[in-house]
Order: C-alpha cells, then sequence, then structure tokens
C-alpha cells in the first residue's frame, strides 16, 4: 500500500434557520404570549399573527393562556400567567454556544421534532504512508531478459503482476459490410433452390435492352416511372443483332400475340444506365439470345447486383442500390407455380405471411406484389414484385412457343436495414457510412423456418 486512509465520523448539533430565529426573537409561544395585553386579544386576531397558529398550540398546552369562548365578539385569549420562561429560546443559545451536550437528549429530541435542531454527521479521512510509500514512480518491468538472469539485477526489479483474465489484442482482419453479409445469405438460398448466378457487369445499357426488349412502349408513360438515367457521350448505342431487333419492332409497331402495335422509332435506343427493376439482364438478353438451333432446357437463374435512378434522396431511398432477381423459365408454368416458388423463397427468408396483390408491370401479365406481414410495424409491407413475362417479350427471342418465364425482384438494402436495425439508408451505403459500423457489425443469420409453411389467404 501506498497510503493508508481510515474514515473517522463526529457529530455535532446545529440551529436549522427556523432554530437560528427564535434563538434571536423568541420561541413562537413566547411571541404569542407577549403580543396578548391585559384585556385579552380576540381569537381571529391572534391567528392573523406570524406565529399564531403555532404559537397558541404550544402556549395552551404550556397553560400560559386560557381560551373564553363566550366573550364578547367572540372566542378570546386571555393570559393565564403573570410571567413565562423561554425555555425553548434559552436551549437553542446553548446549542449556538457550543454546549449542546449539557442537554438532556429528550431537550434535544423534542427541539430536533419540531425541526429547530438538526444532528449533522460529519466525515473525515486520516490518511498516512503505507509500506510501499515513496515519492518517486518506478516502472514496472514486464519482460524477464536473459540480461537480468544472468546479471542477477532481476533479484532488485520490480515486475508488474500478470493479469490471466485480460483478453488478447484482436487480430488484424478482414471485415464484410452488412450489405455483403446479407447478399451471401440470398445468394446461398438460391443455391439451395438450384438456381445459377449469373454474371451482371453492365452498369450502363441501352434503352433498347432496358426498355424496347421488354415489350416497354416508346410512348408509354411507364417508362418515365423508371426516372432513368441517361449519358450525353453516347448518345446512342448502334451495337444490336439485326434480325433480333427488326422481331421487337416488329412487335411493337405491328403487334402479335395478341397485341396491338403503335409509333416506334430506332430513336429510343439511347445509351441509359439499368433500370430499378432490369428483367434484361435476369433473362439473359445482354448481350447472348438464346440459339434456335439448340434444345430448350428449363432454367432457374438469379442476380444480385447495382442498378440506378434518379431518385429523391432520403432515409430510405438512394439512387443507387442493389436489385435481387430470379426467374424460373420452363413449358406450362402458370400464376400459380410463381406463387409457390414466392412462399419457398420467402419462407427461406423467415417470412410465413405473404399476400399477392394484382399489379401492373408493362414486361409481366399478370403481374402481382408481395406483401408480407409485419410484426414489428403491426400491418402489411411490400416485401416484392413479380410476374409471369409476356410472350410478346419472349417470342421475338427465339424462346419455343409454351414456355413460360416467371420472375421477382426486391432489393438488397431494405432486409439488411432490418436486420441491422439500421434507420437510415444513408449509414449503410454512401460516404457518410461509419467504417465502425462494418467492424463492430455482427454476422447475419437469416431465420429459418419449416417448409411447407402455413397456408395464408391469397389477395
Amino acid at each position: 500500500q501506498v497510503i493508508q486512509a481510515e474514515q473517522r465520523s463526529s457529530k455535532r448539533w446545529e440551529l436549522t434557520p427556523e432554530g437560528k430565529e427564535i434563538a434571536q426573537e423568541g420561541s413562537h409561544e413566547a411571541r404569542v404570549f407577549d403580543s396578548i395585553p391585559a384585556e385579552g386579544l380576540l381569537q381571529s386576531e391572534l391567528m392573523k399573527l406570524p406565529s399564531g397558529k403555532v404559537g397558541f398550540s404550544k402556549a395552551m398546552s404550556n397553560k400560559w393562556v386560557r381560551l373564553e369562548k363566550n366573550a364578547d365578539g367572540g372566542p378570546r385569549i386571555f393570559r393565564a400567567v403573570e410571567n413565562v420562561q423561554d425555555l425553548v429560546r434559552e436551549k437553542l443559545q446553548l446549542v449556538q454556544q457550543g454546549e449542546a451536550e449539557s442537554l438532556e437528549e429528550k431537550d434535544r429530541n423534542e427541539l430536533k421534532k419540531r425541526k429547530l435542531l438538526m444532528e449533522v454527521v460529519i466525515k473525515t479521512y486520516w490518511i498516512q504512508k503505507g509500506s510501499a510509500f515513496s515519492t518517486t514512480v518506478t516502472k514496472q518491468e514486464t519482460d524477464l531478459t536473459p540480461e537480468m538472469i544472468a546479471s542477477g539485477s532481476w533479484r532488485d526489479l520490480k515486475f508488474k503482476a500478470y493479469n490471466f483474465e485480460a483478453l488478447g489484442i484482436m487480430p488484424e482482419g478482414g471485415h464484410l459490410h452488412p450489405l455483403l453479409k446479407v447478399r451471401t445469405q440470398f445468394r446461398q438460398i438460391f443455391l439451395e433452390m438450384g438456381f445459377t448466378e449469373m454474371p451482371t457487369n453492365n452498369f450502363i445499357e441501352s434503352s433498347f435492352w432496358n426498355f424496347d426488349a421488354l415489350f416497354q412502349p416508346q410512348q408509354h408513360p411507364a417508362r418515365d416511372q423508371h426516372d432513368t438515367f441517361f449519358l450525353q457521350d453516347p448518345a446512342e448505342a448502334t451495337d444490336f443483332p439485326m434480325d433480333y431487333l427488326k422481331r421487337v419492332k416488329k412487335i411493337h409497331s405491328q403487334g402479335g400475340y395478341g397485341s396491338q402495335g403503335g409509333p416506334w422509332s430506332s430513336r429510343g435506343w439511347s445509351s441509359a444506365a439499368p433500370s430499378v427493376w432490369d428483367p434484361s439482364r435476369g433473362l439473359g438478353l445482354t448481350p447472348v439470345l438464346p440459339n434456335p438451333q439448340e434444345k430448350f432446357t428449363p432454367a432457374k437463374y438469379f442476380s444480385i447486383d447495382r442498378v440506378f435512378r434518379n431518385e429523391t434522396l432520403d432515409a430510405t431511398h438512394l439512387a443507387e442500390f442493389h436489385q435481387i432477381e430470379g426467374v424460373v423459365a420452363d413449358y406450362g408454368l402458370t400464376l400459380g407455380d410463381l406463387m409457390g416458388t414466392l412462399r419457398e423463397f420467402f419462407t427461406k427468408l423467415g417470412i410465413t405471411q405473404l399476400r399477392f396483390k394484382p399489379a401492373y408491370n408493362p414486361y409481366t401479365e399478370p403481374s402481382m406484389e408481395v406483401f408480407s406481414y409485419h410484426q414489428g410495424l403491426q400491418k402489411w409491407v411490400e416485401v416484392g414484385n413479380s410476374g409471369v413475362f409476356r410472350p410478346e417479350m419472349l417470342l421475338p427471342m427465339g424462346l419455343p412457343e409454351g414456355v413460360s418465364v416467371i420472375a421477382w425482384g426486391l432489393s438488397l438494402e431494405r432486409p439488411t436495414m432490418i436486420k441491422y436495425g439500421i434507420n437510415n439508408i444513408r449509414e449503410l451505403v454512401g460516404h457518410k457510412v461509419n467504417l465502425q459500423m462494418v467492424y463492430d457489425g455482427p454476422l447475419c443469420r437469416l431465420d429459418a423456418v419449416p417448409w411447407p409453411p402455413p397456408v395464408q389467404p391469397v389477395l
């Protein structure tokens, strides 16, 4: 021990503010006695005095005054004795003079009960030099060296004690961003369902692949829904498979497969950034089309890639984010196949309460929005979009008749924000991201549930 500290306590008696006033001016009962003239004083007048209520009660207890209820004008107070001794004031003055111990304990308790006296406890510490006291600071050794052993100097040195409970230094290593962790979970789910991941690395794509190949009319307001970014240089794209382009032009301008044609111009092929929903890459349209010479085989594909749109930035929207897409191509696929596949997919994500709502997409018919019941928000929220691709889009590609393609999509950022409790998307993506969040982020585990899921109502 460098120092030894001993706590000592002492007590003393002090007057309260009211007690100090009485020690100087007199007790309430004495002041009431002094205020009563020889002819007495109406009780109503006495009660108006500053010490009237308390002093009257104490004076009556001491039998210093008497009350005549039948006096003229109402109850009247008279002196009952000629003189009084203000013992309360005298006792308080003794305390002021430091002679509180000369009072009997019952007197101190009575004054304390009347809140005229209080007991004060004073705590002090007596400090003394300890066995290890020193006016200098000696650095303790942390390592025993061969030189200390050879010279014997270790005998005179002080070594720092080992703390075997201390944690070691965390090894340096790489850290995954929360988006990458959740992306890994999504990718694993797709692979478990037998999907093949497609390479998606075209951040810039032409309007032909993004819109025209998807049977989206050039003059239709649906194109405005995407709020697509367009490039100035190059302003137009020209490298297309011309045979396929002619088939797309024909279906747009002349119609077919139950659709009517409309105005269509090659001027609408200017290059553009990918839209939010970009099934053209999900179907493998860019840049390879199905080979009519090869036999069609059913396929299941998925992609997780960056997409862009002209968006007003807020806590839940960015101008660039990730799109998760899944597509299945086979003969005779129906809306029921789409709903069953969606149920299995979302069940593996831990989402079992699903509802489907009819929707509109230019490239799918029928189309459905997918809703799930959010236990935290206590309401149904949209979790994805889906549909069956139109034959006007599939047949010009060279796919055989009878082949249907079902597809769905959702974002990556929204489930990541839910899993990690992030309220502002700008804290997850962008230049304002706190890298410490990346270091501290736990490993993401999506909640697995048994299959088949419980039957849910379908809208």
